[in-house]
């Protein structure tokens, strides 16, 4: 016998109350003023802006100084071209950080007495690279390890990649050991006591938690690395942003840096709003009461 059989008739007819009617239509009414109140300050916020552009007397030169028609289609091309080496020097890099920041973060938790050297070139290396500018670390090692004369001729994008797995790492490490101390000590105990070996608990129980927790820190410092890999222009290679100086140069309007930061953008757009999602995921789940 089901449990539906045992349900009463007055239940199974059960009507919605006025009452509760009546605040699910105040709660729609309100909803509705939100959105319109809403589309009326954007709308209004944006025509303050464009009427405060059009009546600035020097607003006809920045316009075609910056944001040409002409000047941006005739360097599109060229500037998209460019910006494939940024896509697979991020690619790289983000293998490299993920590699790199998951071993030192590793290494600054471990409590293995053996490793107490390491763990101090650890915490030395996150301290020094958190405080230099990336691009400090950029012409350090653009231009350093080529001055050395061992490795011959290094290709500029290569070099550029090496910088910015430096330099994220530090970064990355950090919010991955912040992860690795938030999970509690009693899911190792309980994974020790289950006959799992240490690597197998870090492996299996520690680094799964971890990452759900700082997910979102880990995509913050994603975006900002699609960003800085643009920085590698200053190594010489050709880039999105390196193709833009080119036509700047070529012609005296500044419209392809536009365009370059166009695409930036609209690269970093679906990560941002995954992130947003994640993040308003994360905290409904933990509000609820579900596991993170």
């Amino acid at each position: 016998m089901s449990i539906s059989d045992n349900r009463p008739d007055d239940l199974a007819g059960h009507q919605t109350s006025e009452v509760e009617l009546s605040r699910r239509a105040y709660r729609k009414r309100q909803q509705l003023k939100s959105v319109i109140t809403s589309l009326i300050s954007t709308i209004v916020l944006a025509a303050i802006i464009v009427v405060g552009l059009e009546m600035s007397p020097g607003w006809p030169r920045v316009k075609e100084t910056f944001f040409s028609p002409e000047y941006f289609a005739a360097s599109l091309p060229e500037v998209l071209a460019g910006l494939w080496l940024n896509v697979k020097v991020l690619v790289v890099a983000l293998i490299g950080v993920a590699i790199f920041a998951t071993l030192i973060a590793l290494v600054r938790t471990s409590n293995n007495p053996v490793l107490f050297p390491l763990r101090v070139l650890a915490a030395l290396y996150t301290t020094i690279m958190r405080g230099v500018p990336m691009i400090v670390v950029l012409y350090l090692i653009g231009f350093g390890i080529p001055g050395l004369g061992i490795f011959g001729r290094i290709d500029p994008s290569l070099l550029g990649t090496i910088a910015v797995v430096m330099g994220y790492s530090a970064y990355v490490a950090e919010v991955l050991r912040a992860g690795f101390n938030d999970v509690h000590p009693s899911q190792r105990a309980s994974a020790r006591s289950l006959g799992l070996t240490a690597g197998q608990t870090t492996r299996m129980i520690v680094i799964p938690q971890a990452l759900r927790k700082v997910a979102p820190a880990l995509m913050n410092d994603f975006i900002s690395m699609q960003k800085d890999v643009g920085l590698i222009s200053v190594l010489g290679a050709v880039d999105a942003v390196r193709a833009a100086q080119i036509e700047v140069a070529s012609t005296y309007n500044f419209t392809p840096y536009v365009v370059a930061s166009l695409l930036f953008i609209l690269m970093s757009v679906p990560f941002i709003l995954l992130n947003d999602w994640y993040a308003a995921r994360l905290r409904k789940r933990e509000l609820s009461g579900g596991t993170v």
